[in-house]
């Protein structure tokens, strides 16, 4: 697997390369946001983890300029501690964030979590292909299909439709999803998962607005509706 971290910390980025290609990893390394953009277009990186405040071009337009062609993992890093920033790293298409100062342990922990589910175990053959009205999800590939148009997705937002399209009917918890969807020891907030809920929604339903697919159990927290 090979990460790209960017930082302007050189002396941060050495030893976040060090301890991560101890673990076995490839790690490729960017000092400003536009050198970070152009190492991504490459289409060889497994996952990027993207500091904020970063010269040349800040993290969040970085962010949002790589989910423009690549859906590859992105964890955000960033050295402040509002929420807002988490929030808008999330908006701009982040798969997970991390507050500095952090534990390399903690880094390391995430980027796993992330692996593991973008390349989980395999499954039956029975289980590989999910069909569900005008959906289509094929778990081998982890490519989306609605009516015949293919639907990309970020890692996250593919972890939670596999998770409704299994258990339609069903209805989840802000709480239940970030502990099923993020891990039970992530430290994020229920917000997290609203923001991915809209995002996906944005992507699959023809009026996000009014979605047909994923709604909202109110009080509660949200559900599938088969056809």
């Amino acid at each position: 697997m090979k990460i790209l971290v960017v930082d302007d910390e050189k002396l941060l980025v050495k030893g976040i390369k060090f301890n991560l290609e101890q673990e076995g990893y490839t790690v490729v390394t960017a000092f400003d946001g536009e050198e970070a953009i152009r190492l991504a277009h490459d289409g060889s990186i497994d996952l990027i983890l993207l500091d904020l405040m970063l010269p040349k071009v800040d993290g969040f337009t970085v962010c949002r300029t790589i989910r423009g062609f690549s859906n590859v993992p992105i964890i955000m890093v960033t050295a402040k501690s509002e929420d807002i920033d988490k929030i808008l790293g999330l908006e701009y298409g982040a798969d997970d964030y991390i507050t500095k100062p952090f534990n390399i342990r903690e880094v390391t922990a995430r980027i796993k979590a992330i692996f593991r589910r973008v390349n989980p175990a395999p499954k039956n053959e029975k289980d590989k292909l999910i069909i569900s009205g005008d959906i289509t999800l094929d778990y081998n590939f982890r490519r989306v299909i609605i009516n015949d148009n293919a639907v990309e997705l970020t890692s996250k937002e593919f972890d939670l439709l596999e998770l409704f399209l299994r258990n339609p009917g069903k209805v989840y918890t802000r709480e239940n999803l970030l502990d099923i969807a993020w891990g039970f020891d992530y430290p994020g907030d229920v917000r997290t998962v609203d923001v991915h809920i809209r995002r996906l929604r944005e992507k699959i339903e023809k009026n996000p607005a009014e979605p047909s697919y994923i709604k909202t159990k109110w009080g509660v927290g949200y559900y599938y509706k088969k056809d």
